[in-house]
């Protein structure tokens, strides 16, 4: 529906989505809750089947561009700095939240409804797992962490090799424009994937799950809340000195894209565009949104492991204490990598959980409600996705302001018709040895 905003596919997909999987939840219309089922599968199968070489080309293409960037080491550092210290304010936030709240009393659960998940994440192999055995497995298995350092590794080589890696790194830079493309049609099968998503939520969940998880729902969706709708733009007030209102009327594309597709990487190549789109400079937006849409999660790395672990800790009666919050505080900001992108955080949570010592048949109790938390986490992971670089850039003075100033919310199509486009910039000597 060329003709009808985005954002209103999307509002129409969630109100299509309630009313189909209640219906099929009152009705018990089998038909229609398989065909809710299979929609939802297949948008995420065709996001996850170009997550792998998204990533790999997304990133080894972005380190290589780096060195178009003036001071591209000073960058670097300052993102991952930023990276770290939101990820900090965010994880305070989810341990404050929870604390005042108490969400794991009176639910009304009862310990048959734990479950220990099928996989889960442990600090070694979280260490030990980074090192692919091989360069296959990775991309069969969907290993994100092992596809970024291999990505890392081969960007990092083709710039020691300068010139004799050009062609190398010409095709890959047509690889990543053919994946972005066939990227676009997914996102735009986004308003039918939201019907499939939200409709299997409400049919095999309905409200009254959501009834006995209501104030970690609450809960949730606060802690996000108030950093997406809060601290992001006191930063961006405070510190890059641009308004607020205009970050959201340029990233909200991206954002309301994450919202229904519950996959960072998958919204990747159009959180990229906003950014680029809200001044960021393209060979600096092309390190900082690959990287963050693989380690930069709020959402789902920092408030969600945070307010899980008090609630698990009350729903099973282990006393915490400062020690294990300054555990969740450190695992939340070392360990967001784990989450990789992908729908639901269970690895991160069961990292946080076995930190803890707390029981990991406490993820099964938070399974069944996680898709519907999803949505709002991964919103608030690509916003600050996209946050971060403009932060950075302001601080170097790299910001194009008037770009910042004149952003606007955009339709798909002029993403998909622009996603090749490359943006005019003055030009930048090349990046130093520092």
């Amino acid at each position: 529906m060329p003709k009808v905003p985005f954002w209103a596919q999307i509002l129409l997909g969630l109100v299509l989505g309630v009313v189909l999987g209640w219906a099929a939840r009152n009705w018990d219309v089998a038909w229609l809750g398989t065909t809710l089922t299979k929609i939802g599968e297949i948008f995420v199968q065709l996001l996850k089947l170009a997550v792998a070489p998204l990533v790999f080309f997304a990133i080894t293409i972005s380190i290589t561009n780096l060195r178009n960037v003036h001071n591209a080491a000073r960058l670097a550092t300052r993102t991952l700095l930023w990276f770290m210290a939101t990820s900090l304010i965010a994880v305070a936030i989810g341990l404050v939240i929870g604390l005042l709240t108490n969400p794991g009393s009176g639910t009304g659960l009862s310990a048959k409804d734990a479950a220990k998940p099928d996989t889960q994440g442990s600090w070694l192999d979280f260490l030990t797992g980074i090192i692919p055995t091989d360069v296959i497995t990775p991309f069969t298995e969907l290993k994100v962490l092992q596809i970024v350092f291999m990505a890392v590794v081969v960007g990092i080589a083709a710039l020691k090799l300068g010139e004799k890696a050009e062609p190398i790194l010409n095709l890959g830079e047509s690889v990543l424009a053919l994946l972005q493309k066939a990227l676009w049609w997914i996102i735009r099968l986004a308003p039918i994937g939201t019907i499939g998503l939200i409709g299997t939520a409400i049919k095999d969940y309905g409200w009254d799950l959501i009834g006995s998880y209501a104030t970690f729902t609450a809960d949730i969706y606060i802690g996000c809340a108030l950093v997406l709708f809060g601290v992001y733009p006191l930063l961006l007030g405070t510190v890059a000195k641009v308004n607020p209102i205009q970050f959201f009327k340029g990233a909200w594309p991206a954002i309301q894209l994450a919202f229904v597709s519950r996959s960072s990487v998958g919204t990747m190549p159009l959180t990229q565009k906003v950014t680029e789109r809200l001044g960021v400079p393209k060979e600096y937006a092309s390190f900082a949104v690959p990287f963050g849409s693989t380690t930069k999660m709020d959402g789902c790395a920092s408030i969600y492991p945070a307010i899980a672990a008090i609630f698990v800790g009350e729903f099973f009666h282990v006393d915490m204490g400062i020690k294990e919050y300054l555990l969740i505080v450190f695992v939340s900001v070392i360990g967001s990598a784990a989450t990789a992108g992908l729908t639901g955080a269970t690895v991160m949570l069961t990292l946080t959980l076995s930190t803890l010592g707390l029981p990991l048949e406490g993820v099964g109790l938070l399974l069944a409600i996680d898709p519907i938390l999803d949505m709002m986490r991964t919103a608030t992971n690509v916003a600050g996705q996209a946050v971060i670089p403009v932060l950075v850039s302001a601080k170097e003075k790299i910001l194009d302001r008037e770009a910042f100033a004149t952003a606007r919310s955009f339709s798909i199509e002029e993403a998909d018709d622009t996603a090749a486009e490359p943006r005019v910039t003055a030009p930048r000597e090349p990046a130093t040895a520092s």
